[in-house]
């Protein structure tokens, strides 16, 4: 409830400032898109710190790679399921069904799309192997989105 708090907060001041009244449900797809992304920071985190921890013990940097990866689809899915594309109660979404989609997104955006637009900024535009990859957030970030939005987590009314 704390960030509905700050996120409310940020609300009323941008509107005092601007002036600019932001309709409801633009706000909540607003929250929900920096709920996502809060989500996604502490998938990086997991991802990262299972890298980190394995290696030193001589996992195979693949290996240690690959579990965090898994280890942050899973704590992706629970966030997503649970806070962040909740689905209410007169609506239904197999949670099977949704793991699956989240780790198909997740695999073509994170691994697949990622790569390609690794190799196109660099290889084509000519672009520094430090900056590709956050050009790569820009795109993958919103379209991870998106997927998980209309697609994984996309509930359906009950009959």
């Amino acid at each position: 409830h704390i960030i509905k708090a700050i996120m409310n907060w940020f609300r009323k001041v941008f509107t005092k400032i601007t002036k600019i009244e932001i309709k409801d449900d633009v706000w909540n797809g607003f929250v929900q898109f920096v709920k996502f992304g809060l989500v996604g920071l502490s998938n990086t985190v997991i991802s990262y710190a299972t890298y980190y921890i394995l290696v030193p013990f001589n996992v195979n940097k693949y290996v240690a790679s690959v579990i965090g990866f898994i280890l942050s689809v899973a704590n992706a899915f629970y966030w997503n399921n649970s806070y962040v594309f909740k689905k209410e109660d007169e609506e239904q979404r197999s949670p099977v069904q949704a793991f699956i989609k989240l780790f198909l997104s997740y695999a073509g955006t994170g691994l697949v799309l990622h790569n390609i637009l690794l190799w196109f900024f660099t290889s084509i535009c000519h672009i520094s192997d430090y900056v590709a990859p956050v050009l790569n957030l820009l795109i993958t970030i919103p379209l991870n989105f998106v997927l998980n939005k209309f697609w994984a987590f996309r509930a359906k009314k009950k009959k």
